[in-house]
């Protein structure tokens, strides 16, 4: 495999704060010898464990991107024992579109990896992460929200892994970031992920969603920015007291059937509530056709008990979609 075509601005060895770019030479209509140029920031301070905090891994997911550019301009090398990596918007081309895929090639970075040094724009960003940037760090924060089209109770997450001291820690990142919900998540498919890459290198990874919409509020950035703090600080990177909420639930997502999946094209009406309860076999939502009157709504229904973790955004559904995510609160994630 040839050696990746993106280069850095930054000395990742270097001492102090650094900002610059990852360079990606593309030729397109606009600009013959162009580049995507994704902002990177390097803060350093002596020997100890790299941290690599990644955002707008899907462009329209503004909680984290914003979290990480305020991060990126007031971390000072005093402040680190270490390194933290910080790269706000991985995917910039959707980033700056404000598209969930890129407009460059339609690809959707986080089921692009491991990534190719000679695919498209997507996975070539992907395989410089996999094979430069992951190998460099100990520890991964990757920061995600609903985007335009899901809205998601705040939570940070792990996975079950056989590797079962990595899951140890990384569900104890979970449970310092300090979000109100910690959660063991099921991926409908992981093969392709960034998180995969990660844990198949053995780094402790934590993932998010803090919010949806395509928005952001004063609650789901404070949450965000308390949580990277929080994570430098379980890292051993930085210093200060983990900030816990007042409460915080643990939930298992055990399979597939905690994903709601419409069968179904018309007008959404939820029927119940992000963040609340429901019970298997109770109606969760219904699907309207808006192509005629007087005909009979189609119900779906929860497929378990547990907690809301997310819903739909938009009211409009196509067949396909998730309508909503259903997950078990339990006293306990650890095993």
């Amino acid at each position: 495999m040839r050696p990746s075509p993106i280069s850095a601005t930054v000395d990742f060895d270097a001492d102090g704060v650094q900002h610059g770019f990852l360079k990606l030479p593309v030729s397109h209509d606009e600009s013959a010898w162009g580049a995507v140029m994704i902002p990177i920031t390097v803060v350093k301070n002596g020997e100890g464990p790299t941290a690599l905090l990644t955002g707008g891994n899907h462009g329209d997911e503004y909680e984290g991107i914003t979290a990480l550019l305020k991060l990126a301009r007031r971390l000072t090398a005093e402040e680190v024992q270490g390194r933290v990596i910080i790269v706000p918007m991985m995917n910039q081309p959707a980033a700056q579109a404000g598209r969930r895929t890129s407009p460059m090639d339609r690809g959707n970075l986080n089921r692009s990896f491991p990534g190719d040094p000679d695919g498209g724009p997507t996975r070539q960003i992907a395989d410089y992460f996999t094979r430069y940037l992951v190998p460099m760090c100990d520890y991964a924060l990757d920061l995600h929200s609903g985007g335009r089209t899901l809205d998601i109770l705040p939570f940070a997450a792990a996975h079950r892994l056989d590797d079962l001291e990595l899951e140890r820690k990384s569900l104890k990142g979970a449970i310092d970031f300090g979000a109100s919900t910690a959660i063991m998540m099921y991926e409908l498919d992981a093969a392709a992920l960034y998180d995969t890459v990660v844990e198949n290198q053995g780094k402790v990874l934590v993932t998010t969603e803090l919010g949806g919409g395509g928005t952001s509020t004063p609650a789901s950035i404070e949450i965000s920015e308390r949580g990277v703090r929080n994570f430098l600080i379980f890292a051993g990177i930085t210093q200060g007291e983990i900030q816990r909420p007042a409460r915080q639930q643990h939930v298992e997502m055990p399979d597939a059937s905690c994903y709601v999946q419409s069968e179904h094209t018309g007008l959404l009406e939820m029927t119940c509530a992000l963040g609340g309860l429901v019970r298997e076999g109770e109606v969760v939502a219904r699907i309207w056709d808006i192509t005629r009157t007087g005909a009979d709504p189609v119900e779906y229904r929860a497929s378990r008990d547990g907690l809301v973790l997310a819903r739909r955004f938009p009211a409009r559904v196509e067949m396909g979609d998730t309508l909503i995510v259903i997950g078990e609160v339990v006293e306990t994630l650890e095993r």
